[in-house]
């Protein structure tokens, strides 16, 4: 409860440069919440995925894994369908990896999507509390330059104090959320790292039992 007391003191004293920083603030962790969730889905699924799927690679089963990926959502299903859709139909390693990578490229967006933000929000949080900061002082020179000279000392310092908690206010909510968009960006780098290794692993075996299977006819 003191604490409760203590932090709505503290914004208050920042005066109402800390609505719009609040504001900043919110937006801020919803895409942080959304983005974590997002990405922590995926990466489960994947992880669930690939664990049935490597098995069936390794023995040979690209018909039972086509059709294990051909519904599922998960990125490491739509990676490894395209690949397992084009396996025994082309002799070249090549036509089997480019179209895997243009669905790559289609999948990094969606997982870096939105991610950005937090860090403007961060930078932006700073930046209205500086803002909020010189504005303040502002205030407080031309409110002291009227006053009477017994009250121009307290005036200033009240002043001062006030326009200071603004920016200390800006900072608390940026910091936060650029550590939330270092974590956010790991994780999607992560996950892409993942799929790049699926996608070598699904190429090379495809490819080896397609050379195998070429051996045998020869």
């Amino acid at each position: 409860m003191h604490f409760i007391e203590a932090a709505t003191k503290f914004m208050v004293a920042g005066g109402l440069w800390v609505v719009p920083i609040l504001l900043v603030g919110a937006l801020g962790l919803g895409i942080t919440i959304e983005r974590f969730i997002k990405l922590q889905r995926a990466e489960s699924a994947n992880r669930r995925m690939w664990d049935q799927l490597q098995p069936m690679l390794h023995q040979g089963e690209f018909e039972k894994a086509r059709e294990l990926t051909y519904n599922d959502k998960s990125y490491v299903s739509q990676l490894v369908n395209v690949g397992l859709q084009r396996e025994g139909t082309v002799r070249r390693r090549e036509d089997i990896e480019i179209p895997m990578d243009e669905v790559m490229l289609s999948i990094v967006p969606q997982l870096e999507k939105r991610t950005p933000y937090t860090a403007l929000f961060a930078n932006l949080a700073t930046l209205l509390g500086l803002l909020g900061t010189i504005m303040g002082l502002i205030s407080a020179f031309d409110a002291v330059a009227s006053a009477a000279p017994s009250e121009k000392s307290a005036l200033l310092s009240a002043s001062i104090a006030e326009a200071m908690s603004c920016t200390a206010f800006g900072l608390l909510v940026a910091m936060p959320m650029l550590a939330a968009n270092l974590y956010l960006n790991l994780k999607a780098g992560t996950i892409i790292d993942g799929l790049g290794m699926v996608s070598l692993k699904t190429v090379n075996t495809i490819s080896a039992f397609n050379a195998k299977n070429r051996n045998q006819q020869a």
